[in-house]
């Protein structure tokens, strides 16, 4: 379990994240990525997948055809926590379009 990010430290990892938008129901980030066909979208959601059981950390998301929207927020503590960055850094760093 981590905490809630709060203050400058909030503030700091927000804007080192590209795309990813506050929500305005909730204290959570979310970002669509679209890919070529379903087959890309479908493989990405696979490789987060993974990552999201290894980190006992999963997004909230939808797909439709060719296209993924992802919500990061830690339920464990109401809001954004570190490990919704972290689980943020590692889909941009595997998104290919």
């Amino acid at each position: 379990m981590s905490d809630q990010l709060q203050g400058q430290r909030r503030q700091d990892v927000l804007s080192g994240l590209s795309g990813w938008q506050l929500q305005t129901d909730r204290d959570a980030i979310g970002k669509s990525f679209a890919f070529k066909d379903f087959n890309a979208a479908f493989a990405f959601m696979t490789r987060i997948a993974m990552q999201a059981e290894a980190m006992n950390h999963h997004p909230e998301w939808s797909n439709i055809y060719n296209r993924v929207d992802i919500i990061l927020t830690s339920h464990d503590v109401d809001g954004l926590s570190e490990r919704d960055i972290t689980m943020a850094a590692f889909i941009d760093e595997i998104f290919t379009p």
